[in-house]
């Protein structure tokens, strides 16, 4: 099983509305993307050690052939487009085997 793990900091400006849409979007792509086992997104509660990071996502998959798959899918990328590239200031990532 493959874990993909990823945090959001949201750029200033971004309202509560937003968030809120950023992350039923990243829910979304649990129906929208094949290969996917889980996934939850979510407001980090860890306000003190976060570093500005105020959504979490995480996916898991059953092989590394459907996380290689994920990246480029349509549905994925149109939640890049619309969402992550002009919402978000950084993201941090990490996949791994579990």
């Amino acid at each position: 099983m493959i874990e993909h793990i990823v945090l959001f900091k949201m750029k200033q400006g971004v309202t509560e509305q937003q968030r809120t849409e950023f992350i039923e979007a990243l829910k979304a792509l649990r129906h929208n993307v094949p290969g996917i086992l889980e996934l939850t997104a979510g407001r980090n509660l860890n306000e003190e050690r976060s570093q500005g990071y105020e959504i979490a996502l995480l996916v898991r998959f059953g092989d590394k052939n459907s996380l290689d798959a994920y990246g480029p899918h349509p549905a994925h990328q149109d939640v890049v487009q619309k969402y992550v590239l002009p919402w978000c200031e950084s993201v941090i990532v990490a996949d791994y085997e579990a």
